[in-house]
């Protein structure tokens, strides 16, 4: 019921209906007259529009007259009762002439309740009908009541299921958001605007960010400051008290949380003016940042290193066209110069020192991944003998060597000759780390990874630890022991380019570099090789070395050599020209594409740089091969990358500078031979 309806209810006239039925108006006038001051007076002068009244209204008494024509007073009186709407209605028989006691009591058996009879005493029919009257009346006040007392309770009732699920859905919004702020690497506080800054509240939040309850953070005023770094205490103290000038904070600083880690936290908020009567606070907030931070450290040390590798990869060109120019300057001095002992020594120190210098610069590709490998499967456990062999001697007495490879490890897709150099390095860096000696351990286990990771996709892998029991390093500088000329050994007791070949050798492989270490407890190198699927080469095969080809022709080939680098082009052509072979010279790519257009057939071989302005080596020998499909041809490049040297034609030999006079000629009539070779196939 609604309150409109309650509203109605209370306010409904009390006024009650009489139905008085008489086939003489006369009678009904009368009647009119009498009890117009104790109700509503509805006329009928016949039995069936009593009853048609009946249908659409409600009485608190009925006068029927006995006799009518139609239906009479018994008949009517009888109908009244059979309908359920009116069959309690009180009927007053009116008559003139039935007073005998058996037409009385056939009224009362008919339903009446009394009997007025006509001609009627208007103060007796007045006092009858007003009991009637004031009875309904009375009911009718009672059932009003109780239809409203039914609504203020079905409106209470309402209220109370409307405040039930009102409850219900303040807790589930309640629980849904705790179970967010649960889910977030966050957690509220309110903290004292002075310090110590004690916390007055904090959210449950706080257990799982730094397994501390709410309860220990907020009984002990000092214990949030204690927690926190000291090298960060004192910018968070700065940063707290200048809330209350600038009404705002950040800082970030490292805090140990129960486990005794240092996490790093964002704790950043607003100063409440107290202006409710309470005392100034501080509310903020406390996020986790240490994923976040690590992400970022990795991708500046990722782009760092990116950086100091694209350097390097730069300086080492220019640094190899330098040395080979100085290596074949040392030759032809050797060839053409009348020395004595000591000059032969002093340009033999020279050529040691050029060749040092090479060596340096080959490790500073290893570093920016731009060295020429040669992958191939092998297996581990067979390096056992030669890093015995090589390595076990030189530790000295207070060092054990223990190689703990066997053959259930897999096969791996490596540089053979690389991985024994990056080994060697992690084997020697173990051995500077323990002075007073100790133990070296080499062992390795298959793993599998699942999903990508920082440094490694997905896939099969071996990895081959180096571990040491040594003074371990710091981890303030364990990010930086990869990157190159970083060293912790004396000046002059290293290059600092150990680790970082190594790094840059395995990234190149395919694999990584992972380092664990303690302080006073050792260090763990990792080397993360990818598994191979090939089946390693047999032993024979490795052992056939190819024959130093020789030049059965009548003259010494023509050679068009190419090289951007003036100086080591003007050195190249001398020492090739003392030997016999007739040279000419083009500055660049460009310049050698017109000089092979202008006369193919002047040239028996190429020879030509790899990285040069506008026109590769690559291209020229394309180009030179549309003339005459079997060309001999020979690159040489002071660096460059793998992807893009793997592109050459398979028959064209690769040599790097600086190289040995000797080794250039081999690579001409190696080509000459292999053109040859090509030829006669062809035929």
């Amino acid at each position: 019921m609604t309150k409109p309806e309650i509203v109605r209810l209370a306010e409904e006239p009390a006024r009650s209906r009489i139905l008085a039925v008489d086939d003489d108006e006369r009678n009904l006038l009368a009647i009119t007259e009498v009890l117009a001051a104790t109700g509503d007076v509805i006329c009928a002068q016949s039995g069936e529009e009593a009853l048609r009244h009946l249908l659409k209204e409600d009485f608190a008494v009925i006068l029927l007259d006995v006799l009518m024509p139609g239906l009479d007073g018994y008949e009517t009186a009888t109908l009244i009762r059979q309908r359920d709407q009116s069959k309690r209605t009180p009927i007053i028989f009116l008559t003139a002439i039935n007073k005998e006691d058996a037409h009385m009591l056939r009224g009362y058996d008919a339903g009446a309740v009394d009997f007025v009879f006509k001609p009627f005493d208007p103060v007796m029919l007045r006092s009858k009908v007003a009991v009637f009257v004031e009875l309904h009346e009375k009911t009718r006040e009672i059932q009003r009541k109780a239809a409203v007392e039914q609504g203020l309770l079905a409106q209470a009732l309402q209220a109370q299921n409307e405040k039930l699920h009102a409850e219900r859905a303040l807790r589930n919004s309640e629980e849904r958001q705790d179970a967010i702020l649960h889910s977030l690497p966050v957690c509220f506080h309110a903290r004292s605007a002075e310090p110590p800054f004690a916390a007055r509240f904090v959210t449950d939040g706080v257990e799982r960010l730094t397994g501390f309850t709410p309860m220990t953070l907020t009984s002990d005023p000092s214990f949030g400051l204690s927690r926190v770094h000291p090298e960060d205490l004192g910018r968070l103290k700065q940063a707290l008290l200048a809330a209350k000038t600038t009404g705002s904070y950040s800082c970030e600083f490292r805090w140990q949380c129960a486990n005794g880690e240092y996490r790093i936290f964002l704790d950043q908020g607003v100063m409440s003016n107290g202006s409710d009567g309470r005392e100034p606070e501080i509310l903020g907030t406390l996020l986790d940042v240490t994923e976040r931070r690590g992400l970022e450290d990795q991708l500046l040390q990722s782009q760092r290193l990116d950086a100091i590798g694209k350097l390097t990869g730069g300086l080492a060109h220019d640094f190899n066209n330098l040395l080979a120019a100085i290596l074949s300057g040392l030759g032809l001095l050797e060839r053409r110069a009348t020395l004595d002992d000591q000059a032969r020594q002093v340009l033999e120190l020279m050529r040691r020192s050029a060749k040092q210098g090479a060596d340096l610069v080959t490790r500073m590709l290893a570093f920016s991944r731009r060295q020429t490998l040669k992958p191939e499967s092998v297996r581990l456990s067979a390096l056992g003998d030669t890093m015995n062999g090589l390595v076990a001697p030189v530790l000295g007495g207070l060092i054990r060597f223990d190689w703990q490879i066997d053959d259930a490890v897999w096969l791996v897709h490596v540089d053979a000759g690389q991985l024994e150099l990056a080994l060697m390095n992690l084997v020697f860096n173990a051995r500077d780390a323990m002075p007073s000696g100790g133990t070296i351990g080499v062992h390795a286990q298959n793993r599998t990874i699942d999903t990508t990771s920082e440094d490694l996709a997905p896939g099969e892998y071996v990895v081959v630890t180096v571990k040491d029991t040594g003074s371990g390093i710091p981890s303030d500088i364990l990010a930086k022991v990869i990157e190159p000329f970083f060293t912790t050994k004396p000046v002059g007791k290293g290059t600092g380019l150990g680790l970082s070949t190594v790094y840059g050798f395995m990234k190149q492989s395919g694999g990584s570099l992972r380092i664990e270490s303690s302080l006073g407890r050792g260090t763990a190198m990792e080397l993360w090789l990818p598994r191979s699927s090939e089946h390693p080469s047999s032993d024979e095969a490795g052992s056939n070395k190819e024959e130093i080809v020789t030049y059965a022709g009548k003259e010494y080939p023509s050679i068009l050599l190419i090289d951007d680098s003036s100086v080591l082009r003007q050195l190249t052509a001398e020492s090739l020209r003392q030997r016999g072979f007739s040279v000419t010279c083009a500055a660049g790519g460009a310049e050698a594409l017109a000089t092979i257009e202008r006369a193919p057939h002047d040239f028996d071989v190429i020879v030509t740089d790899f990285a040069m302005p506008l026109v590769s080596g690559v291209e020229v020998i394309r180009f030179a091969r549309n003339l005459r499909s079997d060309w001999p041809a020979v690159i040489v490049t002071g660096y460059a990358d793998a992807g893009a040297i793997a592109d050459r034609p398979s028959d064209v030999p690769l040599l790097n500078k600086p190289f040995r006079e000797m080794d250039l000629i081999e690579g001409i009539f190696r080509a000459i031979a292999q053109a040859g070779s090509k030829a006669t196939k062809a035929g």
